[in-house]
């Protein structure tokens, strides 16, 4: 089956391509760090766009007309505008978003509400240096709201108003919010990049930003390094595996012979104890020595509050170990009572380990905070454990390597990274 192709453009209004590729190379020339993403776009030339767009496919629709009357410096502006849209998964971010806050559907202000969010985000620092704004470009100061923030942040504050009937023509594609065109090939319409091939040139710009970032403003500089470094949803992560250990067959599970097992009656005359469960006990220790952070401790703290939410609001069910060399006090949570964490000596939380399983009533799930520059218990404790991790840098030396062989927490533990 033949893939879709475009309409085919009257000769009166051909597609001036010297015109166009002519600004690519200029965009690439003032823009090298953008240069595979550019070269990556597939032309598409229509007369349903006002301007230019891009879908989800990486194909940019570019209106003739528009061509003929825009400057070619103007013209490389708009080049970089489109493929950042793409670049920075405007499509991908618009749809989670409108299924986080319940948006509705497809309706055309919804869409311009996410085109100009998008833009507001773009256009604070992809201009200048070489790039002259484009006649029209949109700047968040247009609706009195501050330049250098997300396109989520911007999507909370953009509503349709008489204040935006000037930007009513905006459309920049389903690429840049993530609602289809019917002036669009679909993804089973010709020269659209596969979604590995989309993958692999957001990584291969953002590899160049981080190897050779030159003159690249900071805002892609932190695309570059969320790309190659995307943070995880640590605190889900950790969420679930707090969830998971305390909710896990055999915690807060004894025999008593206060309510006799079921199966007896399958033995006359033998008792048979039943199994009751009960509210699990939680254990926390945490790395209170120097090379823990106070910023790192009052995460560690949050983390506790939300273990205690996770318990039904049982604080007396948590109790809390400091240790940095040695074990300090436990402490029970206690309703409006604080958590002392002294410490800021060496790291070994085996002491802390040590404390915790000698808890009364003993732990049914053991959770640790720690930058890990800790030797570790060499046997699994008798409960579950989850370590939250506060990252450090990798060693480079030979020596440093084999510490972080030493130190690394061990495979017994569920390890959650967190920030």
């Amino acid at each position: 089956m033949k893939a879709p192709a475009a309409p085919p453009v009257p000769a009166a209004q051909a597609l001036d391509h010297d015109k166009l590729y002519t600004a690519r190379l200029y965009a690439v020339r003032v823009r090298p760090y953008l240069a595979t993403a550019l070269f990556a776009l597939r032309v598409v030339p229509t007369r349903a766009v006002p301007t230019m767009g891009v879908d989800r496919h990486w194909r940019m629709y570019v209106s003739p007309a528009f061509v003929d009357r825009t400057p070619m410096r103007e013209l490389a502006g708009v080049w970089v505008h489109e493929v950042a849209h793409l670049l920075r998964d405007h499509h991908g971010r618009g749809d989670r978003l409108a299924r986080d806050l319940g948006s509705v559907g497809d309706g055309a202000a919804e869409r311009l509400r996410v085109n100009i969010a998008g833009d507001f985000e773009i256009n604070d620092d992809i201009y200048g240096e070489g790039l002259p704004r484009p006649a029209g470009a949109l700047r968040p100061e247009t609706l009195d709201l501050a330049p250098g923030l997300l396109m989520e942040d911007y999507l909370r504050a953009v509503r349709i108003t008489p204040r935006t009937a000037d930007m009513a023509w905006l459309d920049c594609g389903s690429g840049a919010d993530g609602h289809d065109r019917p002036w669009e090939l679909g993804p089973d319409g010709a020269d659209g990049l596969t979604p590995q091939e989309r993958e692999a040139v957001v990584f291969r710009v953002a590899q160049g930003i981080k190897g050779s970032p030159g003159t690249a403003p900071e805002g892609w500089k932190r695309w570059a390094e969320q790309v190659c470094h995307p943070t995880q949803p640590w605190r889900d992560l950790l969420g679930a595996a707090l969830r998971s250990a305390v909710s896990s067959s055999g915690a807060g599970g004894d025999y008593t012979y206060r309510r006799p097992a079921r199966r007896a009656a399958s033995l006359p005359g033998v008792v048979l104890p039943g199994l009751r469960r009960t509210p699990p006990h939680v254990a926390v220790v945490v790395d209170t020595s120097g090379s823990v952070s106070d910023t790192e401790l009052g995460s560690a703290l949050l983390e506790v509050t939300a273990l205690t939410d996770a318990l039904g609001g049982r604080r007396d069910l948590v109790t809390v170990v400091a240790c940095d060399a040695t074990a300090h006090a436990a402490r029970r949570l206690c309703a409006d009572a604080e958590i002392p964490l002294v410490g800021g000596g060496g790291t070994d939380l085996r002491a802390g380990f040590a404390r915790a399983l000698r808890l009364t009533p003993r732990p049914d799930a053991l959770v640790v905070f720690t930058d890990g520059q800790t030797p570790w218990p060499e046997h699994a404790p008798s409960c579950r454990t989850v370590v939250g991790l506060f990252p450090r840098p990798s060693r480079t030396d030979q020596d440093d390597e084999e510490d972080d062989r030493l130190w690394r927490p061990p495979a017994w533990a569920r390890v959650v990274e967190i920030g």
